[in-house]
């Protein structure tokens, strides 16, 4: 089987249910910074080396490419899919409040970085946070479900407690801000 298909040459992509649209709509934009937040995961798993969080990461990764099946389904389209839902969103929370439990109190402003796990999650997080702005940027043109938006809004969430936990769990401290 050929990768290619030469379909996109045109500067349009299709969507699930065979729909072609212009690869720099709004929903494909959209879709492409949730393929890279995925990616982003990717990379922050690789250093996660049999950790606890690694658990769900691998999850996370399967919702996105959920969310990704999502948002190239067009409502009213030949395939209407929603796959995403409040178990999705109601898991990231549990976890947040677990992880919240045994983390130092949250006293100041943390700074991307810290131990090398921790540094790709805090990118993960900022891939989340425009991931978000573009899936509610499509939003305003065409609905997204409710359950997709809290997805990445909670998971940026998630992505934040992952990456102090991943340092506590090292022993390295987080890094605060200090006013320069």
């Amino acid at each position: 089987m050929k990768i290619y298909t030469k379909t996109g040459d045109d500067g349009t992509t299709g969507l699930y249910g065979g729909d072609r649209v212009s690869k720099y709509s709004r929903r494909i934009h959209a879709i492409g910074e949730v393929d890279e937040l995925n990616a982003s995961i990717g990379i922050a798993r690789l250093y996660a080396n049999g950790d606890p969080l690694d658990t769900l990461l691998e999850k996370i990764q399967s919702w996105l490419f959920d969310l990704g099946a999502e948002l190239a389904s067009p409502a009213g389209g030949k395939f209407d899919v929603k796959l995403i839902r409040t178990q999705h969103i109601e898991e990231l929370e549990e976890s947040i409040d677990k992880q919240t439990e045994v983390l130092p109190e949250l006293k100041a402003f943390i700074l991307p970085g810290g131990s090398p796990l921790a540094g790709h999650l805090h990118m993960a997080r900022s891939v989340c946070r425009r991931a978000e702005r573009a899936v509610l940027w499509h939003h305003e043109e065409e609905s997204v479900s409710i359950e997709a938006r809290l997805l990445l809004n909670r998971l940026s969430d998630w992505l934040f407690t992952a990456a102090r936990t991943a340092n506590h769990s090292r022993n390295v401290n987080d890094i605060e801000w200090r006013k320069s």
